[in-house]
């Protein structure tokens, strides 16, 4: 590459803006804008009253909303629901209107930028330590969760100074008084972290398109939030606990089950199945044994419910707006995982990874950057396990493959099962058939590795599935003349053994695309560890060990009953089932709770979760069953119209040889590791004043490695030198 074209300045061609089309009318654009202001009017006030819930002039004004709708229909537990989890449903539909008016494809348009500029989500600042990789835009939301603890915590414990002082009792009673309140306190504020705690792991969720985080990254909030709501939890049932002993009532008020007020047996309950979550959940236990987390995180159920008998409906709804939505999300997640999807083809190559290719619907999308779930009921009905996808959208409509390394025991059992199949083809001529069932394809809702102009990929070993899918979708996008930034590729793979090599070809660049380098200026460097120097096999393709072609069923693709797919359905499902439970409170109050005069704390608890899944099933099932037959016609116009103009496809993909060799510079270093530093200094130099969008998936180290890089090259930059922006596409669940 030129000196010249690498001093261009970024973004610099209107039509190379991702996103880019017709311009919008002004009544929609002034309606975006009117909907962004409030959202964040929304958001800052309801974020900005949980914060300053301990101080007295809050507390003032809750208790005065209370008095003031105590009479209605919904009496206080609507007021509180009003308060603490409205603003969360509200946003969400707000949201919903506002990615309908500015197209799935803008959303999260990047806007022109004259010179490389710093960015607080892919900017590094702490590289190691207990919370992995976390970019400046992170580390300001830890630093405001910490500072809401710290400062409740100590609103709370002057509070419970001055009310204990009321009370002219021994020092012993008095501190047992205090650990008590300190109790309350804490479960209190852990109640509050439990409104945010379902937000991120609500897959498919509108919120998460909306500020586009997708659920990989949004993951490992739910882990922080996760061990500081556990935290809180378990010093709240503690100081209980030490309290009850020293008064020798310990085992009478574990047993409690009071009808007016806390009953203390349902949270000894909720909180047992949170610590059996939180401790299988610890990374080294996690790894050891993942089965054992997953089925123990099935409990969340038991802690949700319970939680609820524990504290009752008004003090429920403190959390309720998050859990719901997670409900909304869970119910979609089971309802597309039904759907028996083809295997319309599988490969086993000899480094042991395997490549599947399923079928989907042409109007199911994903961007190259996507994930999905996968289960495959011959191995197990209860083990779901994440695969990054290996295709582009544009490679067909038809079909997404993904690329799986053999590791554990689920892996080795699928490979087996393709190899048998492989065999039943060959040896004896029928076609045999796997099926597996899906969710997904999750991810972030703009392909943001299309706003970079000069990209460094690195992988580390089966990590490069998802840059074989990004060099397809800028390959494809290059040749049809897309909108498509980036012009510079550089992939640094680090695998252990030359095995693993044959995985580049599995990309047919000159396929895609001829010539492709007068386009795109790509150089792939392969590291090699565990070999000294080549094999006598190097530069020979190497086949799959087994592969197999399936027969497709008509009907048996992808489901798009998927929280990321159509956002118009995704959108009424919201509203619909919000609507839905509100009537549903709304009945149950008029016809059974204020006629009988239901007062016991923990049965209305009890009814309100209720009525939140009663209003999921029902109302919300209504609309997923209409969207279902959506998809069937649709599925039908679009196979009658494709056998009208005679295009009807064939699913599967051909499988071609990559012999684009010629095309792009490929080193291949044996007994060696990335140096990165060297690495970066080279592109900086190469490419000038630019932003480089970094991307990388692979290991915990590799992570560290290269986010430390980023941050060291950043703080150290000079005014001619590119900005490195850290971009992790790892996913460790």
């Amino acid at each position: 590459m030129d000196m010249k074209s690498g001093q261009e300045p970024l973004l610099s061609r209107k039509e190379d803006v991702v996103g880019c089309g017709k311009k919008r009318p002004f009544w929609v654009s002034s309606a975006k804008v009117i909907l962004r202001v409030v959202m964040w009017v929304i958001f800052i006030t309801w974020a900005a009253f949980i914060f300053l819930y301990p101080s007295d002039f809050v507390t003032d004004l809750y208790h005065k909303w209370r008095q003031a709708t105590e009479g209605t229909l919904f009496g206080i537990t609507g007021s509180i629901f009003l308060l603490f989890s409205g603003p969360i449903l509200l946003i969400a539909i707000l949201g919903f209107a506002y990615i309908v008016l500015a197209g799935e494809e803008e959303i999260h348009e990047k806007k022109s930028s004259k010179f490389p500029r710093f960015r607080l989500w892919t900017f590094p600042v702490l590289v190691d330590g207990p919370f992995g990789v976390v970019s400046a835009a992170e580390m300001i939301g830890i630093v405001l969760f910490t500072a809401y603890v710290v400062w409740a915590f100590a609103a709370y414990t002057v509070k419970n100074s001055e009310l204990v002082s009321w009370f002219h009792v021994p020092s012993r009673e008095r501190s047992i008084l205090m650990l008590e309140l300190a109790g309350l306190r804490l479960g209190m504020i852990g109640l509050f972290c439990t409104a945010f705690l379902f937000l991120p792991v609500a897959r498919g969720s509108i919120l998460l398109r909306l500020i586009d985080i997708p659920f990989e990254h949004a993951t490992r909030y739910h882990v922080w939030l996760g061990h500081l709501t556990m935290l809180l939890f378990t010093l709240h049932g503690l100081f209980y606990v030490i309290g009850w002993a020293m008064e020798g009532r310990l085992a009478r008020e574990l047993m409690d089950w009071k009808n007016i007020g806390i009953a203390n047996l349902p949270g000894v309950i909720s909180l047992l199945a949170g610590l059996l979550m939180w401790v299988t959940s610890l990374p080294g236990l996690r790894r050891i044994n993942f089965e054992l987390f997953f089925y123990t995180h099935q409990l969340y159920v038991v802690f949700v419910v319970f939680l609820a008998l524990h504290v009752g409906d008004f003090l429920f709804c403190f959390a309720a707006g998050g859990i719901f939505l997670f409900m909304l999300d869970r119910f979609l997640r089971f309802c597309q995982s039904r759907r028996t999807v083809d295997i319309l083809s599988a490969r086993s190559f000899p480094c042991g990874t395997l490549e599947l290719v399923l079928s989907k619907p042409a109007n199911l999308h994903y961007n190259a950057l996507g994930w999905i779930f996968l289960q495959v009921r011959e191995l197990s009905w209860l083990q779901w396990h994440p695969f990054s996808v290996s295709s582009s959208p544009l490679d067909g409509k038809h079909h997404l493959a993904v690329l799986i390394k053999v590791l554990g025991g689920w892996t080795g059992r699928l490979d087996r099962l393709v190899s048998s199949a492989s065999e039943t083809e060959h040896l004896l001529q029928r076609h045999s058939k796997l099926t597996a069932s899906v969710e997904g394809p999750y991810g972030h809702a703009s392909a943001y590795h299309l706003t970079y102009e000069n990209l460094i990929l690195v992988a580390g070993g089966i990590g490069i599935s998802p840059f074989l899918a990004i060099l397809s979708d800028v390959l494809h996008r290059l040749k049809d003349g897309k909108p498509c930034m980036p012009k510079n590729i550089l992939i640094v793979w680090a695998i252990k053994t030359s095995d693993e090599l044959p995985l580049l070809h599995t990309v047919g660049m000159e396929s895609i695309f001829p010539n492709f380098s007068n386009s795109l200026n790509l150089e792939i460097q392969t590291y090699v560890t565990r070999e000294s120097q080549p094999s006598l096999e190097e530069g020979k393709v190497i086949e799959p060990v087994n592969s197999a072609v399936f027969p497709a069923s008509k009907g048996c693709g992808m489901s798009v009953l998927a929280g990321t797919g159509n956002i118009i359905w995704s959108g009424i499902y919201l509203i619909v089932s919000t609507v839905g439970l509100v009537i549903t409170v709304a009945l149950l109050d008029v016809f059974y709770i204020n006629p009988y005069h239901v007062a016991s704390w923990w049965y209305k608890g009890l009814l309100f979760t209720a009525c939140m899944a009663v209003s999921v099933l029902v109302f919300g099932g209504l609309v997923i069953g209409l969207w279902h037959l959506w998809e069937i016609k649709t599925s039908s116009h679009e196979a009658e119209k494709n056998t009208e103009n005679g295009t009807v496809k064939q699913n599967e993909p051909k499988v071609q040889k990559d012999s684009s060799k010629e095309q792009y510079v490929s080193t291949t270093l044996y007994g060696q590791r990335p140096d990165f530093r060297g690495i970066f200094e080279t592109m900086s130099d190469r490419w000038g004043n630019v932003d480089i969008g970094v991307i990388l998936c692979g290991p915990p180290a590799l992570q560290t490695s290269v986010a430390k890089e980023c941050r060291t090259q950043n703080l150290k930059r000079r005014g001619n030198q590119a900005i490195f922006h850290f971009n992790s596409h790892s996913f460790d669940l």
